[in-house]
């Protein structure tokens, strides 16, 4: 039981709460079909996470967090000025834009082997749950790094979701009359973007910056070919969130073993392929399927 505790809880935990985030902010995306802006962050923070371990020659430094936080900027900046420029659709400016960007951050990697500077490109690229340990449990002060970063930025992200509840939601579904009442959905837009990029940041170490675009869009997408109420798919998506992290997490770990195999699998990849498997089954058998493969508006009712 000891061994549950110290190595499985803290990293079920960190796996739970980074999923959960960033299925509570993907909603905003999906409602938004902006789907492909959840990938370009997630992509475009690479540059930005491995130019501030670069700078501080450390892991989950300050210097790491403010690099991705400044590449997610930039990300933003550059797709609206592609757009402009170039007067193409925003897919397009976005796939433009993350390509360069996350090749920049593999570059930059493949620099920092070269010059004998100890960065884990999987950690990076795909996380490391297994290597979350919580070594003096039940100390709840020695909880990891990781976890108290993404409870931290959970719980901003769900406070702002409620106390700007009405805001956010006329913002995802009617820019124009939130303008006309007075309010500013661009302003409100990139607050989304901004807590799309935290949350990124916060669950790089776990599960990767590649990732991290399935727990961002397969639980809301799932969400959304089972219900048309606003805050249904919200809740819903959240716990879907979570469910696959305990799922992947689970076949991981247990299923090799099960089948007689010494080895086990990544965990942020399981976590990915069973959020994967969830849209599919919400494509198969949603009752509101064809509905939304009809391009049917979401009415966003209560």
């Amino acid at each position: 039981m000891n061994h549950f505790w110290q190595v499985d809880f803290p990293a079920l935990l960190a796996a739970g709460l980074a999923s959960g985030l960033c299925a509570l902010l993907g909603n905003f995306l999906v409602l938004r079909r902006e789907s492909l802006l959840g990938d370009a962050i997630a992509h475009a923070v690479l540059p930005g996470i491995v130019g501030g371990f670069l700078l501080a020659g450390a892991l989950a430094s300050p210097a790491m967090l403010a690099g991705a936080l400044a590449a997610a900027l930039v990300a933003a900046g550059a797709i609206q000025l592609v757009r402009r420029l170039g007067r193409i659709e925003p897919g397009a400016a976005m796939g433009a834009v993350f390509t360069v960007m996350f090749a920049a951050g593999v570059f930059m990697l493949e620099q920092a082997a070269g010059r004998n500077l100890h960065i884990d490109a999987d950690c990076v690229l795909y996380g490391q749950l297994e290597d979350i340990l919580w070594l003096d449990a039940p100390d709840i002060g020695a909880l990891p790094r990781e976890v108290w970063t993404l409870a931290g930025v959970f719980a901003v992200a769900a406070a702002a979701v409620f106390l700007l509840a009405k805001e956010i939601r006329l913002a995802v579904f009617d820019p124009a009359f939130a303008a006309a009442l007075g309010f500013r959905p661009g302003l409100v837009h990139l607050g989304v973007v901004l807590f799309v990029a935290a949350a990124s940041i916060a669950s790089f170490e776990a599960v990767g910056s590649i990732l991290v675009i399935a727990m961002l869009i397969c639980p809301p997408a799932a969400a959304r070919l089972m219900t048309d109420d606003y805050r249904t798919q919200i809740l819903l998506s959240v716990a879907l969130g979570i469910g696959s992290a305990f799922a992947g997490y689970g076949l991981a770990g247990f299923a090799p073993a099960l089948l007689g195999a010494s080895w086990s699998l990544n965990a942020a990849g399981c976590i990915a392929a069973v959020s994967g498997a969830i849209v599919a089954a919400g494509a198969l058998f949603g009752p509101r399927r064809h509905s939304v493969a009809a391009g049917a508006p979401s009415l966003g009712r209560t």
